[in-house]
């Protein structure tokens, strides 16, 4: 199967040229006292005024919105303080990923601190699978619970509460998902997306919307006492931002507004003081086996949460809360290699099912009608193929879904069920397109990107072709386009330590607040080394005088698409390098290519070699006339290619190597073509064009000496030249 190759969109979110703005800019930077370059990347990031941007700077607590604006956070926080002092059995009831995990575990740690007679139920992926079930409301009804308090799931239970509240369980329901037109009918309901929910900012985690519930009790509680209510919520920072900020940023929530307060806060507190469970899991996580080490966002998203989320892929959820609410370090650490082992698990079967889908791509896709790649098993992990529909979709370029049935191999119902995790590319909504295709569905649900679904094994083959109608239906330009996205372009001069120092303030980053990235164009590429076990690249990159270090990691030097002397576009982060305390100014690359001014003018001399080549006239100032000189330095770095045994060569490698030859100006395209075919035809060498501008040639070393003059090539090309007279 062909990958379908993307193209990569470089676009800027500001260019400097208008006036007004500009002048904004240079204000904002003159009050603020800092750099120009930094006042833009607080324009970029929505802050147009001195006062937006200095309280998007500030991260202080009182800046958290007050909890009781959420929808009847006043009835939940009245039902849960009561059911404490009451003694009643309370149950968590949470989801499977990071963002439940961590919001069972934050109040599972606040009820107790309470005294609360407090427990937590996660349903297991496999038999249970997503959300509240009336099977296990019955099963906490008959072990004595009196109250279920839902986090990041319920808002979708309106069956199973109406169940409990027969059975005489009151709900307090929190989570932020969407919500559907009903409402569950329970004691309350605390979720920011509800349409009557005046709280100003909805991108709450379910973890943040559990942070907001224990900020309110403990407001109230200290509104009983008579203490000030931000005490309380200072305890409640220190106490559960750490969690909420892992939940967070696991659950890829926007790192804006409170968010990025929430996240900050948190992620000094892992540096300051991390809790056991999460310090382990990091050291365990770290591929040094660090115990010092700062954990950062990245760390989290990509050391800590997988390892956390796997437990709920192929095991128990359980395992991940038992891990964070661990005090003993030892046993931390031991909990945390489970996890370790899990992870690996999760790994294998992934790999697994991925070697398995590839294969059934080869033998059942068909690639040029199949927009949208639907695989099925009988025995992949539910757990896993979310994971799996991420590579296929990353390598093939194509929207996919990966479908697992319950049934077994040679005992196929056509009324088995299969649960399927697809993913899709910028450009195509997939719960439209599953939309479409609802009459052949069971279910179905999720987002643009990623959605989820359940479809009979009857109805497969045509959901197969239905999906791929609606894809051929609204297809855009979008679906074969990577937007990349980069500040504003900068200079050499514009890496200095001030203002890489100056971009640390804006963290920590994420969605909605990203890395400030950057684009360099026409930059030479020094020297190429390739790093870390082969697996990344470092360059060495020049520019007006000035050399820049850059990492490009996941690329090495073969699949750069360019070589040394070339220039090159970059599109960047900037990064402070502190070795041996010895600090630097670091680019990291994001993407590379070929600069567009050379590729401009490599399209116009090939469109000016077809031109002359048919015959048009040109001037002498083009220099496309090949002196002798000029043939004397291409025969010598052929020669010494072919001293080389390289016999194969392409014209922009030529160019490059004869540019390295000193004292010589550089030959251009067109000028080069002439000379290889002059060689070609008196026969000092042999230049055979294999395709696209790659030559195969050989040196004939016995030669007899020859006048390039003798060549008809040249003579016709002279005729051409509107200053002939002067060119002979």
């Amino acid at each position: 199967m062909r990958k379908i190759k993307r193209e990569k969109v470089w676009e800027e979110k500001y260019v400097f040229g208008d006036k007004e703005r500009d002048a904004q800019i240079y204000e904002m930077a003159d009050r603020m006292n800092v750099s120009e370059l930094f006042a833009v990347l607080l324009y970029n990031r929505g802050y147009r005024t001195v006062e937006d941007a200095e309280r998007f700077l500030r991260l202080e607590q009182s800046d958290l919105h007050d909890p009781f604006l959420l929808a009847d956070m006043t009835s939940a926080v009245d039902r849960i303080l009561a059911a404490v002092e009451n003694k009643e059995k309370i149950c968590i009831y949470g989801d499977y990923d990071v963002d439940g995990v961590t919001s069972v575990t934050v109040l599972y740690l606040y009820l107790k601190e309470l005294g609360a007679d407090v427990s937590f139920r996660i349903p297991k992926r496999e038999g249970e699978g997503y959300g509240v079930s009336c099977n296990a409301v019955k099963e906490l009804y008959e072990d004595g619970v009196e109250l279920i308090i839902t986090v990041d799931t319920g808002i979708t239970a309106n069956v199973e509460i109406e169940f409990a509240k027969e059975l005489g369980i009151d709900f307090v329901v929190t989570d932020h998902h969407e919500c559907h037109a009903e409402l569950p009918v329970a004691c309350a309901v605390v979720n920011p997306h509800r349409p009557d929910c005046p709280y100003p900012f909805k991108e709450l985690a379910g973890v943040g919307v559990v942070f907001k519930l224990v900020s309110a009790c403990e407001m109230t509680r200290c509104k009983e006492r008579g203490e000030p209510v931000i005490d309380g919520l200072r305890r409640v920072c220190l106490a559960y931002a750490d969690l909420t900020a892992v939940g967070t940023i696991a659950d890829v929530m926007p790192v804006t507004d409170e968010n990025r307060l929430i996240v900050s806060l948190g992620l000094k507190l892992l540096s300051d003081r991390p809790r056991a469970g999460l310090a382990a899991l990091a050291e365990a996580s770290s591929s040094k086996g660090s115990t010092d080490k700062k954990i950062t966002s990245g760390m989290i998203g990509y050391g800590i949460a997988p390892r956390l989320n796997a437990a709920g892929r192929i095991a128990d959820a359980a395992i991940a809360v038992e891990l964070l609410l661990e005090t003993d370090m030892q046993s931390a650490r031991e909990a945390a290699e489970r996890l370790c082992e899990i992870n690996k698990q999760r790994q294998a079967e992934e790999n697994r099912i991925a070697l398995a889908a590839y294969e059934q791509i080869e033998d059942t896709v068909d690639p040029e009608n199949d927009l949208v790649i639907v695989l099925d098993s009988n025995n992949w992990h539910q757990g896993i193929i979310g994971i799996v529909s991420s590579r296929i979709t990353e390598k093939f370029g194509l929207p996919s879904i990966l479908i697992s049935f319950d049934g077994e191999d040679g005992d196929e119902d056509p009324m088995d069920d299969g649960k399927g995790s697809g993913r899709s590319v910028k450009g195509l909504n997939l719960v439209e397109a599953l939309g479409y295709c609802s009459d052949l569905l069971v279910k179905y649900g999720g987002h643009e990107l990623a959605a989820g679904l359940t479809v009979k094994r009857a109805n497969l083959d045509a959901f197969r072709d239905k999906i791929n109608e609606y894809v051929r239906k609204h297809l855009t330009d979008d679906m074969f386009k990577i937007r990349m996205e980069a500040d504003f372009e900068i200079s050499m001069k514009d890496m200095s330590m001030h203002f890489a120092e100056e971009i640390s303030v804006l963290e920590p980053f994420g969605i909605g607040n990203a890395t400030p990235a950057f684009i360099m164009r026409d930059v030479k590429v020094k020297r190429i080394t390739n790093i870390g076990g082969g697996k990344h690249s470092r360059l060495t990159l020049e520019k007006d005088g000035d050399v820049a270090t850059a990492l490009y990691f996941g690329v090495v030097e073969g699949e750069l698409g360019f070589e040394c002397g070339d220039t090159v576009d970059v599109l960047f982060n900037i990064d402070i390098n502190d070795y041996r305390n010895i600090r630097t100014v670091q680019m990291v690359l994001q993407d590379a290519r070929i600069a567009d001014s050379f590729a401009k003018e490599e399209l116009r001399q090939k469109e000016r070699y077809a031109e002359i080549s048919a015959g048009a006239d040109f001037s002498l100032a083009e220099d496309v006339i090949p002196s002798r000189e000029d043939c004397a330095v291409v025969y010598k770095v052929l020669r010494h290619e072919y001293r080389l045994e390289n016999s194969v060569i392409d014209i922009r490698t030529l160019m490059k190597h004869i540019a390295e030859v000193s004292d010589v100006k550089q030959i251009n395209y067109v000028k080069l073509k002439y000379i290889l075919r002059i060689f070609n035809e008196l026969r000092i060498c042999e230049a055979e064009e294999l395709e696209n501008d790659i030559y195969r040639f050989c040196i004939f070393f016995n030669a007899s000496k020859t006048s390039i003059d003798k060549s008809s090539i040249l003579k016709k090309l002279k005729s051409q030249c509107k200053d002939r007279h002067t060119a002979d």
